[in-house]
């Protein structure tokens, strides 16, 4: 197999990964005008997939999964082209600071932890001040839900979001600490 075929492999393995996390894997809380917000874990395999895939194919692959989860769910389907937007660039950040920081090159687990942390912050981070700003927007003169509405959507939203982030920094490095040895080397070389 070639590398770009296994590459594409690997991200639809990422893309099946991510798609479960968020599917089966969220609590979901119902705020006003037919709309909810979930508490998940789903973000921390966005995470991973870009530290494994890179910026661009990790990207991918979390904000396809997911964008698959929202629309098979009646309850998130008006949200999937703002869930591939926020999931594509929560991604692509991660594995860009991952790669400045070159994680994929570090020994000591220090050393890891702290890059992994930190790109996780900066992926998730974004997301926390992204997720209500533009989720307010996209309600409010996309889809035509009332200010007041969407005001109160994207507050709940907000601090969803917030947890969702603090609990998937700590998962998506405890995640990878425990698969990196043995995935890594399987993975052909990315972007």
């Amino acid at each position: 197999m070639n590398k770009k075929t296994k590459l594409l492999a690997y991200t639809a393995m990422f893309t099946v990964i991510n798609y479960v996390a968020f599917a089966y894997g969220k609590i979901t809380i119902p705020v006003t005008a037919g709309t909810s917000t979930a508490i998940h874990i789903a973000n921390a395999i966005v995470v991973l997939s870009a530290w494994f895939l890179g910026p661009l194919y990790g990207g991918l692959s979390g904000a396809i999964g997911l964008t698959i989860a929202d629309v098979l769910d009646p309850r998130y389907i008006t949200s999937a082209p703002k869930t591939f937007l926020l999931k594509f660039l929560i991604g692509f950040i991660a594995g860009k600071v991952a790669q400045q920081l070159k994680l994929q090159e570090k020994t000591d687990r220090k050393d890891i932890i702290m890059a992994a942390a930190t790109s996780a912050i900066a992926g998730l981070g974004f997301n926390v001040v992204a997720d209500p700003i533009i989720g307010y927007l996209y309600r409010n003169y996309i889809l035509g839900i009332p200010q007041e509405a969407a005001k109160i959507i994207a507050a709940w939203a907000a601090g969803a979001t917030a947890i969702n982030a603090v609990a998937c920094v700590f998962v998506s490095v405890i995640l990878y600490l425990a698969l990196y040895k043995n995935f890594l080397p399987r993975i052909p070389h990315h972007e």
